[in-house]
């Protein structure tokens, strides 16, 4: 039996998108008969997040400092003790790499690497000079020592080869779980909005991280320009915005400012529960935002299943987990090229979008005046697969 051994930063939703692609993954190929051990460094959420990774053995270690680093001594101990036969990195610029590297290179243990996106120009461009550091101290001699790179689509394979890596390459997208859409109940379809939103009132969706690359700056301003000129008409009022997910380095605090700057109305339910509610409304306004705050698991599934669109106006991307999630339930997508899912527009899945605020205001207009019947229509072409071929299905092995 071959043995196998996926070191990651983080098992928790700490990990954003790389919580549910690599837990699927390692859960799919250890139902092939492949031996499966996942090593992580520990977190404030990982004892909660832990038995969705059932059965696939992990083993996590805490952290020392600094712990964004992710350096601990018991990764290179469980290699030792397990003998993997193929090592595999998802992700890059942390502790993992070097460990991997390491052992790797003294056991003569061949060892793949998924970048996960994180060799892209934006994402190599934010925080650079980390970057510059971590790619002299360690990381080139981890990425050169690989096999094979994994990307996840054809645009990150370029990106990779832009740095004059030489290593074979495969193009494995994300796979993604087809959820049963008629077992929901009307608390599952409501639930996230209920008692926050008119009846009759269609919800546009984010779901992901809060963090500068998605784009959420610029769609808030595009949000309130198009308002505010009346640009989608009457049909502008039909819909809410709804932002949920995990605050990242403070930047949802930036966002909530720059609502209230726009004079957008809105609420931040993640706060409203408590005595410090962030809220911001107009008299003669009805709530247009909506700050939801992290939603996981059934929460998550909720929102899914509420919306009427999903949006990602993101800067950039490997192959976004929270795209396929939103056509697995069959709804439109507004998204940007940087989503990497060209499919998406030929299948007639998304609208297309750049990151820009005329980019999102013209993508806002085309959803404001595209007719109900056709949204379920692209949505549906989403469901189906025709948006993203074989990554729209039970998994796809990646």
């Amino acid at each position: 039996m071959i043995r196998t051994a996926n070191l990651i930063g983080s098992v928790s939703r700490k990990a954003g998108g790389l919580h549910e692609s690599v837990r699927r993954l390692v859960q799919s190929l250890a139902t092939t008969g492949v031996g499966v051990h996942v090593l992580a460094v520990e977190d404030e959420f990982t004892q909660v997040d832990l038995g969705v990774w059932d059965p696939v053995p992990v083993d996590v270690f805490p952290a020392t400092w600094p712990a964004s680093f992710g350096y601990s001594p018991g990764f290179i101990r469980v290699l030792n003790e397990y003998h993997p036969d193929v090592t595999h990195t998802h992700g890059i610029w942390m502790y993992p790499s070097i460990a991997t590297a390491a052992y790797c290179t003294r056991r003569r243990v061949p060892y793949m690497i998924s970048p996960h996106g994180m060799l892209d120009p934006w994402a190599i461009r934010h925080h650079l000079w980390k970057k510059v550091l971590a790619y002299a101290i360690f990381e080139t001699n981890h990425v050169r020592g690989a096999r094979c790179i994994r990307a996840l689509c054809d645009s990150e394979a370029r990106d990779i080869r832009q740095l004059k890596l030489k290593n074979p390459i495969a193009v494995i997208p994300n796979g993604i779980d087809l959820p049963n859409l008629h077992v929901a109940t009307e608390t599952h379809v409501n639930g996230p909005f209920a008692g926050l939103i008119d009846p009759g009132q269609k919800i546009l969706l984010f779901l992901g991280r809060i963090h500068p690359k998605k784009g959420l700056t610029n769609l808030l301003k595009a949000w309130a320009a198009i308002r505010k000129s009346n640009g989608g008409g009457s049909r502008a009022d039909e819909w809410e915005l709804a932002i949920a997910g995990w605050d990242q380095g403070g930047y949802q605090a930036q966002l909530l400012k720059l609502a209230e700057q726009l004079d957008i109305t809105f609420v931040d339910v993640g706060r409203a529960k408590s005595d410090n509610a962030v809220e911001h409304k107009n008299a003669d306004q009805r709530t247009s935002v909506l700050f939801l705050g992290p939603k996981f698991g059934s929460q998550k599934e909720a929102c899914y299943r509420a919306c009427a669109a999903f949006i990602l106006p993101s800067l950039s991307e490997g192959l976004p987990m929270a795209v396929l999630e939103a056509w697995a339930y069959a709804k439109p997508a507004l998204i940007t090229a940087e989503c990497n899912l060209p499919e998406g527009f030929a299948a007639g899945a998304a609208l297309r979008i750049d990151s820009t605020v005329a980019g999102i205001s013209e993508g806002l207009r085309q959803l404001y005046v595209t007719t109900p019947a056709n949204l379920l229509a692209m949505g549906a072409r989403g469901r189906r697969g025709e948006a993203g071929r074989h990554r729209i299905v039970h998994h796809a092995g990646g």
